[in-house]
């Protein structure tokens, strides 16, 4: 007789290749022809790719499997996750706005400590998130020259830019490990 265990089965919905999240005449992330022409538009576009990736590792779980902390001790779940981002974003924005900064969106820890199983607070993460990207979207598409000084630090507008990208990566990867738990999803 076999033993029970906890463990999740290991999944994918790609049928073409096993370790694959998504098919890749499935997978939204998948263009057609060359890539972009430049390099503020290669950054902007993986940028975008990393962004639909946490989206895409957070889609198809109820709030209970969002807010699971899939690693004891830590408190990372994929909701953390969201509402880190959107935490993350706002400081860009302060950061780079020269304007007033907005207090944080959940207090000192709070994005993921507040990472709760409820509908609402999942229904708040993304409305937070996406309002925070478009809020520094905005006020980085007012920077032209990629090797402008921004004001604090002196940093450089490609640095803000890399460091936007590397941030998504790094929780990314997070996320694959997290879903996997969750419910053995496995992909890239």
């Amino acid at each position: 007789m076999g033993r029970m265990s906890d463990e999740t089965t290991r999944w994918s919905r790609a049928t073409v290749y096993p370790d694959m999240w998504a098919d890749p005449a499935d997978d939204p992330r998948n263009r057609e022809g060359a890539g972009p022409d430049g390099e503020r538009a290669t950054l902007t576009e993986f940028l975008a790719d990393y962004r639909l990736t946490l989206r895409m590792k957070c889609e198809g779980l109820d709030p209970e499997q969002l807010a699971r902390r899939s690693v004891p001790p830590s408190t990372m779940s994929l909701l953390g996750l969201l509402r880190h981002l959107a935490e993350v974003e706002r400081d860009w924005h302060n950061w780079i706005s020269g304007a007033e900064p907005l207090p944080k969106l959940y207090g000192e820890g709070g994005d993921f400590d507040g990472a709760v199983a409820d509908q609402a607070a999942v229904d708040a993460a993304y409305a937070d998130l996406a309002r925070e990207q478009a809020a520094t979207d905005a006020t980085l598409a007012g920077y032209q020259d990629l090797g402008e000084r921004l004001d604090r630090d002196n940093l450089s507008l490609r640095e803000l830019m890399v460091h936007r990208v590397e941030e998504y990566a790094r929780h990314c990867g997070h996320a694959d490990l997290l879903r996997e738990c969750v419910d053995g999803r496995i992909g890239q």
